[in-house]
């Protein structure tokens, strides 16, 4: 199956780069293109692609509030999104966190490394630059918000224990063959034990799981 992209950059040279780059790989396609926000929310919703690469800084519209919208619209909110910037400032990733994204890489990205990061958002894994680390995302998830730490616990209350059990190895990290060696079950299974605590926790991807089981209290900041 093509992977469908759509790429958001306000600079035309890099945002013709990416898109050479992308149509280089046979399994995706560029959809679409955009020079700020407001035109990268438009091209979203009119193609609907699995993933959209979003930069923070664009003119009219920023990357961080097209990502909100584009997560907050219907026709918009099976659109994976990864967040492309020149700096690596904390704030850029809890915002980019906070707004719906599932990835978050620099610019100078080795361009396999770009490539393969489409491939695993598409595929519903979440994906971090490896300078941001799970202490990060901890840090990230005891800030204030809008999710209350008794929403939390009710997000979990309808999980079963090996779901749990589940969610906190994805909290930790672990890829799902890790899981299912660690758990002793099948890479099937495991896929299946996610894709439930998904539903279950109305989050959007591993991304946001992660974060609420900081947030719930599920997984410890330590």
């Amino acid at each position: 199956m093509t992977i469908r992209v759509v790429v958001a950059d306000d600079q035309a040279l890099v945002r013709a780069g990416f898109g050479v780059l992308v149509n280089s790989a046979d399994d995706l396609e560029v959809v679409g293109e955009a020079s700020n926000g407001e035109e990268a929310l438009a091209v979203v919703l009119a193609t609907r692609p699995d993933v959209v690469m979003l930069d923070v800084r664009m003119p009219v519209m920023d990357g961080l509030e097209a990502a909100r919208r584009i997560s907050a619209s219907s026709s918009g909110s099976a659109t994976k999104i990864l967040m492309l910037t020149t700096f690596d400032l904390d704030e850029y990733v809890f915002e980019a966190l906070r707004a719906g994204a599932s990835g978050f890489l620099l610019k100078d990205t080795p361009p396999e490394d770009l490539l393969s990061a489409l491939r695993v958002i598409a595929g519903g894994e979440a994906l971090l630059a490896p300078s941001v680390t799970r202490r990060l995302i901890a840090e990230f998830a005891s800030r204030p918000s809008t999710t209350s730490a008794t929403t939390s616990s009710r997000a979990l209350a309808e999980l079963t224990e090996r779901e749990r059990e589940v969610m906190v190895a994805v909290a930790q990290g672990l890829s799902n063959a890790e899981i299912a060696e660690t758990l002793h079950m099948s890479v099937a299974t495991v896929k299946t034990h996610v894709s439930h605590i998904l539903t279950k926790t109305y989050t959007r991807d591993r991304t946001q799981l992660v974060v609420l089981a900081y947030q719930s209290g599920l997984v410890g900041t330590a």
